[in-house]
């Protein structure tokens, strides 16, 4: 039998972070909103955030990423005439619902049935504001995958593929993988994604190495060569975004921030630019 709150497979992890958004929500303060997040991750997503060490302490680097996630799928859907959007690892991500999103705009969520059909069950009763599909692959089946691609991609001509907190549970041989799968549409014109980096995945290994390898699902991807990693797949870095100056941006930094930036400033020239992509959100385009 598991113990209340501890991670027992890689679905888990969307209801660790659909916590997070509830948590967000609750603010009077809250810079985005997301009426369904604490119906999403019910008592199981409290109880693991409870259980994470430092669980509610380190819920910033995902309430921002959220948020810059959102501005980025509004602004390429407004504005760049993305026709569809691909959410791979959609989790509990309810932004075909709660997001001012173009009607005509084709959303497509990607992921396990378990926990996709959570999703879609709890959501029901509620309108997305675009056109909404939910397909249950597991994306490691390389065959139904390229398969999916291919249809969607006939069907569209711009779109915008997220993968919000699933690159760093692969390893480099299945990223790639999936990036030259990706990058064969082309009509598949961008993506974004968050990277970790080395020194990262060192600190979240020892924070929560333990509870995530119970579960299955350990940190395994953070490119040393950061973004140059994707050239080799046919994507390069059109835009890099930094959590840490995101978090300043948006009011959410991390207790004590301001130490560490003064402490930053007494660091090495090497160190100070490595840690400029300590951690980030990265908007890739097609070579």
């Amino acid at each position: 039998m598991t113990e209340a709150g501890q991670i027992e497979n890689v679905s888990d992890t969307a209801l660790w972070v659909a916590e997070y958004r509830a948590m967000e929500t609750s603010r009077q303060d809250a810079i985005f909103t997301d009426p369904f997040a604490a119906r999403l991750s019910g008592e199981r997503g409290r109880a693991i955030v409870s259980r994470m060490p430092r669980g509610k302490q380190m819920a910033w680097p995902m309430i921002v990423r959220t948020k810059v996630f959102d501005e980025v799928v509004l602004d390429y859907t407004k504005n760049r005439g993305v026709d569809l959007v691909i959410n791979l690892a959609a989790g509990l991500d309810a932004r075909p619902w709660r997001l001012d999103l173009p009607p005509q705009l084709h959303w497509v969520d990607v992921d396990l049935p378990g926990i996709l059909n959570h999703k879609t069950r709890e959501l029901s009763a509620e309108t997305p504001r675009c056109s909404y599909e939910a397909v249950t692959m597991d994306l490691r089946d390389e065959s139904r995958r390229r398969a999916l691609f291919s249809q969607l991609g006939a069907k569209h001509s711009r779109t915008l593929v997220i993968a919000e907190g699933l690159l760093v549970y692969l390893t480099p041989e299945a990223v790639g993988s999936l990036m030259a799968d990706l990058h064969s549409q082309g009509s598949f014109r961008w993506m974004m994604i968050d990277l970790a980096s080395p020194r990262l995945l060192q600190m979240m290994d020892r924070m929560w190495g333990k509870g995530v390898q119970r579960g299955n699902a350990p940190f395994l991807f953070a490119p040393a060569e950061g973004t140059k990693f994707f050239e080799r797949y046919g994507w390069k870095e059109q835009r890099y975004i930094s959590s840490m100056d995101e978090a300043r941006r948006l009011n959410r930094e991390m207790r004590m921030m301001w130490f560490w930036r003064f402490v930053m400033k007494l660091y090495p020239k090497r160190m100070r630019e490595e840690m400029k992509r300590f951690s980030g959100m990265v908007v890739l385009e097609r070579i």
